[in-house]
């Protein structure tokens, strides 16, 4: 190889050694970055934390760490109910965020449950079952993201029921039946969401047969279920399988009181 070649190849050599070195480099910055997050976030300083968590993931977009503390950042601060712009941009960016870690690795459940519980908080419930859904998929031996599709058909058909007997019915009390008028349509439209999220929380349930919060849906979703029947008979059975799964959740709720703290647990 003659001197001219030797030159070339030291050149590109040198290069890539450099090149090697500042990512290197850029890598130990991003861990330290995240590290100073991760404190910041710690001591509840979570602008101060998502500014190190940006700079991390600017220095290595590999990190997933990073972009996972980022979209947590932001969903702290995200506060539900506040209809502010800066509120809802808070939320919009941990979304964001989640997504980014999504986009590389699709089956992160951390993301799919950070942005599930962003838009239930959100109140874009079907959104959020949409999500929830999705965790199933993932988790199907997990019983929280089918007691949350519950929870969500719930929140769908109380929201819509009690409008009724509140805003049309003169504040029609929740044990009488509501009129063919009301029923009708409310059946029409909830009764798919009511009989997912039944189905939902007795997976729940079997999954989890001590889950009693999960017991406590199901009584409540039997009693959006009765308003939905034309027939007497049909609503009194709704209205006994609710009073069934009220009494089992109270009975398991009781027995979890009775038991002996866990070792370090502080007794009152």
């Amino acid at each position: 190889m003659n001197s001219r070649n030797w030159k070339k190849t030291a050149i590109l050599v040198g290069i890539i050694v450099l090149m090697f070195g500042s990512m290197a480099c850029s890598r130990l910055k991003a861990r330290d970055r995240l590290n100073k997050g991760v404190r910041a976030y710690r001591d509840q300083k979570y602008q101060a934390a998502v500014d190190y968590f940006k700079e991390a993931v600017a220095l290595d977009p590999a990190l997933t760490n990073a972009k996972l503390y980022l979209a947590t950042a932001y969903a702290t601060q995200y506060v539900p109910g506040v209809e502010s712009e800066e509120n809802k941009r808070t939320g919009e960016e941990a979304i964001r965020a989640f997504q980014e870690v999504l986009n590389a690795d699709p089956q992160n459940n951390s993301s799919i449950a950070g942005i599930a519980s962003i838009y239930f908080n959100m109140g874009k419930f079907d959104e959020a079952k949409k999500w929830y859904k999705k965790r199933t998929e993932i988790e199907p031996g997990n019983a929280e993201p089918y007691y949350s599709i519950g929870v969500v058909d719930w929140t769908l058909s109380y929201k819509a029921n009690m409008e009724a007997r509140v805003n049309r019915l003169n504040n029609l009390p929740a044990k009488d039946p509501l009129p063919p008028k009301e029923r009708d349509p409310f059946r029409e439209q909830y009764s798919a969401s009511v009989d997912d999220g039944l189905a939902a929380l007795k997976k729940a349930v079997e999954i989890n047969p001590d889950y009693d919060d999960a017991m406590a849906y199901l009584n409540l979703l039997y009693r959006q279920k009765a308003d939905m029947e034309s027939d007497a008979a049909a609503r009194e059975a709704d209205l006994n399988e609710a009073d069934k799964w009220f009494q089992k959740a109270k009975d398991i709720k009781f027995k979890k009181e009775q038991l002996p703290p866990a070792p370090g647990q502080a007794t009152q």
